[in-house]
């Protein structure tokens, strides 16, 4: 029997979208991405991933105090904490405005990506929601700012809210969430590349070029994951921290 030849190597994301790091993360792939001689022979797709499956939509809690209420961080540290993530998302062209974000749960974001997904649409929704939630304050954990969001990037809005409410796209958010803990997933973004190598973080450019090449070549590999960063620098974990 011949072995099936894959067209496209694929490139894979676990990322929160409440994360700062994996918006940050996204750019600087992107920028990486745009820079690769072979980039028409691969292939993205966005993996769901939770931080905090308890949190909920509250529009009543400034994204500083939240905060200052789950990490025990004073006033001054989480000011200082959100100057230099804001500092950092600038150098990639990233204007946050956390002053103005929503504390919402993602799970439901993470349902619609999956239907863009189907629609060939993914990452428009995945830029359209980071952008929404980090520079935007508009509440993504809300089915009305979720149709809205997909409108903009020409999803149906009828065909929009049947699947948020559809369990089909529940599950493939928690199918995404049980692989990531079988692979040993516990911050995030984590880049999985060809399934043979992994980048963690929001690393700079010049480590997803390398990676890129690396995986493009050796393409045909077994699909073991061999990880080629010890580094968990500007990654966000499910224990709350983000370094």
């Amino acid at each position: 029997m011949n072995k099936q030849v894959d067209t496209m190597m694929n490139v894979e994301v676990w990322s929160d979208l409440l994360c700062p790091f994996c918006y940050i993360g996204k750019r600087k792939f992107e920028e990486a991405l745009a820079q690769f001689a072979n980039k028409d022979k691969v292939t993205l797709v966005w993996k769901s991933f939770q931080l905090d499956p308890s949190i909920g939509n509250n529009v009543t809690i400034s994204y500083s105090q939240h905060l200052q209420n789950t990490k025990g961080w004073t006033a001054e540290q989480t000011a200082d904490i959100i100057s230099t993530v804001s500092q950092r998302a600038a150098a990639t062209g990233i204007d946050f405005r956390l002053e103005k974000a929503c504390i919402a749960n993602s799970f439901k974001a993470h349902c619609l990506s999956h239907f863009a997904l189907e629609q060939g649409k993914q990452n428009e929704i995945e830029e359209a929601l980071f952008r929404a939630h980090f520079c935007e304050g508009k509440n993504i954990g809300e089915t009305d700012t979720l149709v809205d969001l997909a409108e903009t990037i020409g999803l149906h809005r009828n065909e929009t809210i049947e699947a948020l409410g559809n369990p089909i796209y529940a599950a493939a958010v928690t199918a995404d969430i049980q692989e990531a803990m079988q692979l040993g997933i516990s911050g995030v973004p984590f880049f999985v590349f060809n399934r043979r190598y992994a980048v963690s973080g929001a690393q700079e450019e010049s480590v997803f070029s390398q990676t890129l090449l690396k995986a493009f070549t050796d393409w045909s590999s077994t699909n073991n994951i061999e990880p080629i960063m010890d580094s968990d620098t500007t990654v966000c974990k499910t224990d709350g921290t983000c370094d």
